[in-house]
């Protein structure tokens, strides 16, 4: 299978104004993202999609593949699925998989990657995997910031919400508290027919795009991962991780 690893970024963050090219050890963060992706095994190739000229020149500049995209999309998924289309125009070779990494996760693990694609490696049918994590806390999984889901018992995603669910109202025993992460893979036609179909009651109510594969009747399977991460929303976010990644074991495999 040929599956390609595809990073959004862009510079019109509305609580970090440009954020992929903010430095964290001497290094943007994009770029910390873009090399720890490459250090994945099950992925062919890794391109970073944005529609920002100065996201596209520092990525060949290391080296790495960037494809542009419009600067009109309302979420990530979108800009992958544009991506994915432009890659395979320009390559002139179908992908099988594409797998979103969130551009603000500098402290990436590559064994990440790895686990939210073995899903589709045992099962090629499946169309999209999401990875996700248990909640280390309740003020964690309290937070409108923290996408909270249920499983059903074949491992794959219910609903996504960003209250607490379930519901500890009729019951006093301890709950799963499982939280998405920004890291999923799509079979390419699903992700070409999410572009198409427009946006979808509860993904707008609940502000989670991954809701319209649901409504649309499209499985979602979760991969779980105990690896944690820190993403950056904000500049205090990015403090926090240049102080965290200064013990970092991975970062010597590709800085200077």
């Amino acid at each position: 299978m040929n599956i390609v690893g595809i990073i959004p970024a862009r510079m019109a963050a509305i609580r970090f104004p440009n954020k992929p090219l903010a430095t964290i050890q001497d290094i943007p963060m994009v770029g910390h993202v873009y090399f720890r992706s490459k250090m994945a095994k099950s992925l062919n190739d890794v391109y970073v999609a944005t529609c920002d000229k100065e996201i596209a020149d520092y990525v060949r500049s290391i080296g790495g593949k960037a494809v542009m995209t419009k600067n009109t999309h309302e979420d990530a998924i979108d800009r992958t699925a544009e991506a994915l289309a432009n890659i395979e125009k320009e390559t002139g070779t179908h992908i099988d998989f594409a797998a979103l990494i969130q551009g603000d996760e500098p402290m990436l693990h590559p064994d990440m990657v790895d686990e939210m694609i073995q899903p589709v490696k045992n099962d090629s049918s499946l169309q999209v995997v999401n990875l996700i994590q248990k909640a280390v806390s309740e003020e964690e999984f309290q937070s409108p910031n923290t996408v909270k889901l249920s499983l059903d018992l074949a491992s794959n995603i219910l609903y996504f919400t960003r209250v607490p669910i379930p519901s500890r109202a009729k019951f006093k025993g301890e709950i799963p508290m499982w939280k998405q992460l920004g890291m999923m893979t799509f079979r390419n036609d699903a992700l070409r027919a999410y572009a198409s179909l427009p946006r979808t009651p509860l993904e707008i109510i609940e502000g989670v795009g991954m809701l319209r594969f649901i409504e649309n009747g499209i499985h979602i399977k979760a991969a779980v991962t105990e690896y944690r991460t820190h993403s950056v929303d904000t500049p205090e976010d990015l403090k926090e991780v240049e102080d965290l990644m200064k013990s970092d074991t991975l970062i010597a495999s590709y800085s200077s």
